[in-house]
């Protein structure tokens, strides 16, 4: 989709959020010591904010990310690079 816009100056890119603390993953874990262990395991240490995922979108849209294009930007405290 990115290759096929690009030429009318039309960026296409993704965003792929990892444990991100909302009402959702509340409800589908058991205690709050699971969260923790999974923080953990989180090379900065925390569960993403829905604000840590805005802010990477809020980006993309911006004029500063006009010449990123094809991408998919990993909101996850450094977990994919483990």
């Amino acid at each position: 989709m990115a290759r096929e816009s690009a030429h009318m100056g039309i960026t296409v890119n993704s965003v792929a959020p990892g444990l991100i603390d909302t009402d959702m993953l509340r409800g589908t874990v058991r205690s709050s010591g699971a969260l923790d262990a999974a923080a953990a395991n989180i090379p900065l240490g925390r569960i993403g904010t829905v604000d840590d995922v805005a802010g990477a979108v809020d980006y993309l849209v911006s004029e500063q990310a006009a010449y990123i294009t094809g991408n998919v930007i990993d909101v996850n405290g450094g977990y994919r690079m483990q």
